[in-house]
């Protein structure tokens, strides 16, 4: 399993949200073929054909809890990554 699948998992999971690397949480959102631009310290991402816009900040090396919850949100309103499970 590639590490991009086994971080959709823990973050589609939901019992690991305070656990999950910034970077590692940025590296899937690109998986996903999202793209992103970086002013200051926020990570803005969007996606065609998605209306949210997700704009993550890291808190140390990990990523906020509830903008785990609001990427989890958002990969099962759009059902992204389905294909890779």
């Amino acid at each position: 399993m590639s590490s991009h699948k086994k971080i959709l998992a823990k973050v589609l999971s939901g019992v690991a949200d305070a656990s999950i690397s910034f970077d590692n949480l940025c590296g899937l959102l690109h998986f996903l073929n999202f793209n992103s631009r970086i002013k200051g310290s926020h990570h803005i991402f969007y996606k065609e054909n998605v209306e949210e816009i997700l704009n993550l900040l890291a808190r140390g090396s990990e990523a906020k809890p509830y903008q785990v919850k609001q990427v989890r949100d958002l990969i099962l309103k759009y059902r992204l990554g389905e294909n890779l499970k």
